[in-house]
């Protein structure tokens, strides 16, 4: 009797990652970099000191609140840092192409593809079934016509973000870790929950913190799954995107992440009642999304 899912197609997305699986390699690969991510950090914002606070002198204010769409379209670009960081350390450390981190290209184009049109009708789906709203009315953020003007650059900054994050996290750590080690707990639970500690935000999240940390930590194990699954980072990178781009361009909550949104939920992370009754519907929604993009990658 199996105890553990089996994944057939896993091997062929960690196996450029065995030649260079020894776990020295990946102590000191993660950690040179997280050092390069945060350097290159700190040169950026002293690049936005510099250049941009001259234009825009409460820029800083701005980036702390995400209000605005100059502030969201920098934070959302940063992630670069982080994927360019994976890259260098990929390909000078594992001495292998940077694009063995997203699996075998056919897969991953393909993939990436039927998930995302499976995504987007089970948008609309979800759109038109009631209720119609999350227990209240949504506020216009812009208007419709800045909206559609920024919806390019928006969904290209928001495509950088997911694609930081899954590189490093599903890409980087589940490959090395999975050419290592055959039990998901090593390759799916432990980046989960490092990428769910990363998400603990007491300062904005306040006592719902722990909480949204945990779904970050329940979400990072789901994209383990469906890569493994798909042998490939294409349906990860699809779900991951379509579900910022729901939550960030489309509707965004009033205090966290608003700058690019075209409407606002009712509710903001001030409002106990409100989000205590919100997380476990977005907690179903992602369950939801996961089945979908899992019966996508069946046809």
């Amino acid at each position: 009797m199996r105890l553990l899912p089996v994944y057939p197609a896993h091997p062929i997305f960690f196996e450029p990652a065995k030649q260079s699986s020894q776990l020295w390699r990946l102590a000191v690969g993660t950690g040179l970099a997280i050092t390069l991510y945060l350097t290159l950090n700190i040169l950026y914002g002293q690049f936005i000191r510099d250049v941009i606070q001259h234009d825009v002198p409460d820029i800083f204010d701005q980036l702390d609140r995400g209000d605005t769409p100059l502030a969201m379209y920098l934070l959302l670009a940063s992630f670069a840092l982080m994927l360019f960081s994976t890259v260098v350390v990929t390909r000078m450390l594992h001495h292998r192409s940077a694009l063995s981190l997203l699996g075998p290209s056919d897969r991953f184009g393909s993939q990436f593809a039927v998930v995302t049109l499976a995504l987007i009708a089970l948008g609309i789906v979800l759109t038109v079934l009631p209720p119609w709203d999350m227990g209240g009315a949504l506020v216009p953020n812009m208007s419709p016509g800045q909206w559609l003007l920024l919806l390019p650059l928006s969904l290209i900054v928001v495509l950088i973000q997911v694609s930081g994050e899954e590189v490093f996290f599903r890409g980087y750590l589940q490959q090395q870790l999975a050419a290592r080690f055959q039990n998901p707990v090593a390759w799916m639970v432990l980046p989960s929950v490092v990428f769910g500690a990363l998400h603990y935000d007491p300062a904005t999240a306040g006592e719902h913190a722990a909480i949204i940390a945990l779904w970050a930590v329940v979400f990072g194990m789901l994209m383990a799954d469906l890569t493994a699954r798909a042998g490939s980072l294409g349906p990860a990178i699809a779900v991951h995107f379509c579900n910022n781009v729901s939550a960030i361009v489309f509707i965004s909550l009033p205090d966290n992440l608003s700058g690019l949104a075209l409407y606002l939920a009712p509710f903001g992370m001030a409002d106990t009642e409100a989000m205590r009754a919100w997380l476990p519907v977005d907690f179903a929604l992602i369950l939801v999304t996961w089945l979908a993009a899992r019966l996508a990658l069946r046809r």
